[in-house]
């Protein structure tokens, strides 16, 4: 569309925190709409009171034009779909590791060509990786991309390999024996981590296992998360920080009605949290959280700011020159005064405090921030829990080179690099955050795929990617590999036996109970009926 910008040829396309519907230049087909995965665009007369200061920050994002020609009088370049050189020994096929939405549009973008083969790795019994892990169960409409996801998973070509582990189940120099190339897209993985004193006692963890133990990750089912306690502390102010107050103060009865895992549910109704503390070393200008996510939360929740904050909003505000920053500014301007008195569980934002240590001497009891810029100014707060949220980094890939710095793997457009020479890794891409770091959304791994996609399928068509040796190429050759290392190998219609199974448990009042358990899921997926008699003939002739 020509009329939805930054495009990704513009500046700040990559650093956007939204994007903006140019009024003049669109012509009100609707394409955009059907085709939004997410429901993120819906005509201004049906936007919800909450959700109005959009249609002011779109306006603004526009400028005057006075009679001039807009700035949307030329397309976007849309790369076209890679197209491949075929070879008399059979097609490309490349394996993917990793499920979450980098993999998924990277097998979207080798399937619009026919006759490519695509097997997708993933150590969990279920797919999707953060889009089912990592968005808070209130954001239904964003986890609606799985349908996208799931259309991709029914196309010819593509095979699901859930609950196998590569790199101990399968390695990597086995995975490119049966496959031209291996395309990693295992995200980042692993918290930041905060190096002061009590971090790691009982009652500290990070905002990214919180999300996981409410989201039902099988492996942060039994999280200990105590929620016996007045306030909640989290270090970090960023969109997961956020996420995670909100849920911790969100009514019970609310959430009853997504998906949330049971276990969360339950301790979120015997709570006796009333303040999540989200505190930030810098100050209000520097907010680490997007736009988008900060009207949302004040438009669900009591936000408030202590006196001294809303002082040091006042004077960002007034120096402020960044049209975006003061659009920060100009709502924390108006969030309520902390020293009010609550009449339900509330968000407090702190600024300029940096944590010195936690308090406490088997569990913790609070936490000690200098204030930033004070030589000697300390501040305590009283806290049951506390949380960090100050970012991820990727995990070192077995076999793989690994850039420890920057937390990813040496790349250059998704071609992996030996650092010591320079030169690509023959059959070696990546894809989303394990390439790039944890930056954007979920929309900016299509980009991001796509790249590497090109990359991938030119190096194919110059004769850089080698084939399968002939008892390795056809597909029974890996199905019999892979369950021979891991015979609890999940299939397609595993997985879509676990997602219907999950849904019949909500019973129509949520989208879906979700299993949180591994041998829960397993023993859905073991339920999975038979193909049908022709697709198991038809099986059998390919291979």
């Amino acid at each position: 569309m020509n009329c939805i910008h930054p495009t990704p040829d513009e500046p700040g396309f990559a650093t956007a925190e939204m994007l903006y519907i140019d009024p003049e230049a669109c012509v009100d087909c609707g394409a955009c709409v059907t085709a939004c995965p997410v429901g993120a665009i819906v005509p201004h007369t049906r936007l919800t009171p909450e959700q109005l200061p959009f249609v002011a920050l779109n306006a603004a994002f526009y400028p005057v034009r006075e009679g001039k020609v807009p700035p949307t009088s030329k397309l976007a370049p849309v790369p076209d779909a890679p197209r491949i050189d075929p070879r008399p020994g059979g097609p490309l096929t490349v394996a993917i590791v990793g499920s979450g939405p980098a993999a998924m549009y990277a097998a979207d973008e080798l399937l619009t060509q026919r006759g490519v083969r695509v097997n997708v790795f993933e150590r969990l019994p279920i797919p999707y990786g953060l889009v089912r892990a990592g968005v808070a169960p209130d954001h239904q409409s964003t986890k609606r991309v799985t349908r996208l996801f799931d259309r991709i998973a029914d196309r010819r070509g593509f095979t699901f390999y859930l609950n196998v582990e590569v790199g101990s189940d399968i390695t990597h120099d086995e995975l490119l024996a049966h496959h031209h190339a291996v395309l990693y897209a295992v995200g980042a993985p692993n918290d930041r981590r905060l190096e002061i004193d009590g971090m790691g006692m009982a009652g500290t963890g990070t905002a990214t296992e919180i999300v996981a133990w409410y989201n039902g990750h099988p492996e942060f089912a039994r999280l200990p998360v105590d929620l016996g306690h007045e306030r909640v502390v989290i270090i970090g102010n960023g969109n997961v920080a956020l996420d995670v107050a909100r849920i911790l103060t969100t009514d019970p009865d609310a959430l009853a009605r997504t998906d949330i895992s049971d276990h969360a549910l339950a301790a979120l109704r015997g709570s006796k949290v009333t303040e999540v503390v989200i505190a930030a070393r810098r100050g209000p200008a520097d907010s680490a959280f997007t736009l988008p996510e900060l009207i949302g939360l004040t438009a669900t929740c009591d936000v408030v700011l202590d006196a001294a904050d809303h002082e040091r909003v006042a004077r960002d505000l007034a120096e402020a020159t960044d049209p975006l920053t003061r659009n920060k500014l100009e709502i924390l301007s108006r969030l309520g005064d902390a020293s009010a008195p609550a009449t339900r569980p509330r968000i407090r934002l702190a600024y300029q405090l940096t944590p010195r240590r936690v308090l406490g001497e088997r569990r913790a009891e609070g936490v000690e921030f200098a204030v930033t810029g004070s030589a000697d100014e300390v501040v305590r707060l009283d806290a049951g829990l506390v949380l960090t949220s100050i970012g991820y980094r990727g995990r070192p890939v077995r076999d793989l080179p690994f850039d420890d710095a920057g937390g990813v793997v040496p790349n250059d457009g998704g071609r992996v690099i030996d650092p010591s020479t320079g030169a690509p890794v023959r059959g070696s891409y990546v894809a989303g955050w394990i390439k790039r770091g944890p930056t954007g959304f979920i929309g900016t791994n299509k980009s991001c795929a796509a790249q590497t996609v090109h990359n991938l399928v030119a190096d194919y068509n110059d004769g850089l990617l080698l084939d399968p040796a002939r008892d390795r190429a056809k597909p029974a050759a890996l199905d019999r590999l892979v369950r021979s290392r891991q015979p609890d190998v999940v299939d397609a219609a595993g997985w879509k036996a676990i997602d219907a199974a999950e849904i019949a448990r909500g019973g129509g009042q949520r989208p879906r109970r979700k299993f949180t358990h591994a041998a829960d899921m397993l023993a859905a997926a073991a339920d999975a009926p038979a193909p049908p008699l022709h697709e198991r003939v038809l099986a059998g002739l390919r291979r």
